[in-house]
């Protein structure tokens, strides 16, 4: 009996051991443990044996849980009462956004209301809370059912996407020895493999439920540590070739290159002007930036069009050792204006366009307990706290202009 306890024992600190590292100590680049999804003889579904009732609640098992982790991706409702913003800072964005809805005041007479279900991708996950998006019948600019949207539709659940040693993807051909998701990812040697980038789903597989079929397969790194305050340094994530061909698998008639609509350009050069203006732009009537400092993760763009890792890798940081801004021939992507999962604004932007040109006011973020009798004035602060504003960016500080307006003008230059 002794040594079963201490068996337990070293397990139990190999369990705790695990929680603190990435979440490829689970996932590993590829399908994860079976019992750690599945319940074998107690599932909570009746549809795979389920551990959650649904297939979302099931990965918010984990990626849901109390706290900012490097794999958690929504804040539980407890942890972000009226005025609390969602905790995690992850690249993609927090999930807990689309429960937050926000109305204010503008000018006496008039109301306004940024409704939580504007603020991202409303996955369906019956455990958490979650629910399908109550505006949009269809994906915006697509044709897929809203209620059939989960995790599961752009990652792929069981991780069969990999990439091998020539660097080309496939499901199979090669084991999977870990993630390809990280600066600090292992190359594949001949006869081996890594994971897709975040387990997402690639060319020729189906949408879960949706039945959307993708015909691009997603490149990109990301720093080790990245559920992170951007208060010091950004998360500078390296976006390579087929991130917003990837994206237009259900939002095609968003896409300026799928659709005949007049949309903004995507997966296009920035060209000479733009590039200039990124580079040149530090904030509202200063134009005195340099190409070697110019980067702001409020605004990535696509490295070119390409799929090499070594090039990803070397730009993917967290330390602002990597600060230079786009070449002419670097591309704007969906990801350049918006986060994958949520964000604390309208469309899932990355910054505020609506409502207001100001972004920041009187040197500070706006919010209703603003010190400033500036910023605190409804119209600027829009129903948030100077924590929820502040969040909303990361915990990026506010280095811009004293009056800073919206930033489309780091690539358009209008102010």
């Amino acid at each position: 009996m002794k040594s079963f306890k201490v068996v337990l024992v070293v397990m139990a600190a190999a369990i705790i051991a695990l929680g603190t590292t990435a979440a490829y100590a689970f996932h590993s680049g590829g399908v994860a443990e079976c019992t750690g999804c599945h319940h074998l003889h107690d599932a909570s579904s009746s549809s795979a044996l389920l551990a959650g009732s649904d297939a979302s609640s099931t990965c918010l098992n984990c990626h849901g849980a109390s706290g900012a982790s490097s794999y958690r991706i929504s804040t539980p409702d407890a942890d972000m009462p009226a005025g609390t913003p969602p905790g995690n800072r992850t690249p993609g964005g927090d999930f807990g956004w689309v429960k937050k809805t926000y109305t204010w005041s503008p000018r006496s007479g008039s109301t306004s209301t940024s409704e939580g279900d504007r603020h991202g991708h409303n996955i369906v996950a019956a455990d958490f809370g979650y629910v399908a998006d109550g505006t949009n019948a269809t994906a915006p600019g697509g044709d897929m059912d809203a209620t059939l949207l989960g995790c599961n539709s752009c990652h792929d659940n069981h991780g069969k996407l990999r990439r091998l040693s020539d660097g080309t993807f496939a499901t199979t051909g090669a084991p999977i020895i870990g993630s390809g998701s990280y600066n600090t990812s292992a190359d594949p040697a001949a006869g081996q493999a890594v994971g897709a980038y975040r387990i997402l789903r690639g060319n020729g597989s189906s949408a879960g439920d949706g039945g959307k079929i993708f015909t691009a397969n997603f490149n990109a790194v990301a720093p080790s540590t990245y559920n992170r305050s951007e208060a010091t340094t950004p998360t500078r994530v390296a976006y390579g070739a087929g991130t917003s061909d990837w994206c237009a698998t259900c939002h095609a008639d968003m896409h300026s290159g799928t659709s005949s609509k007049m949309t903004h350009p995507i997966n296009q050069g920035l060209g000479t002007t733009v590039a200039g203006n990124y580079n040149a732009y530090v904030g509202s009537g200063n134009m005195t930036g340099s190409a070697a400092t110019s980067y702001d993760s409020l605004i990535p763009f696509q490295t070119d069009n390409t799929t090499d890792y070594t090039v990803l890798k070397a730009n993917s940081t967290n330390t602002g050792s990597v600060s230079t801004g786009p070449a002419t021939s670097d591309r704007v992507m969906c990801l350049s204006c918006h986060r994958a999962h949520a964000t604390g604004w309208d469309y899932m932007l990355r910054t505020n366009v609506e409502g207001n040109e100001f972004i920041a006011v009187d040197g500070v973020w706006p919010g209703t307990d603003s010190p400033s009798t500036i910023a605190n004035q409804a119209k600027y602060a829009q129903g948030r706290t100077v924590a929820e504003t502040t969040k909303a960016y990361n915990d990026t500080t506010m280095h811009y202009a004293s009056y800073q307006r919206v930033l489309c003008n780091k690539c358009h230059a209008k102010d």
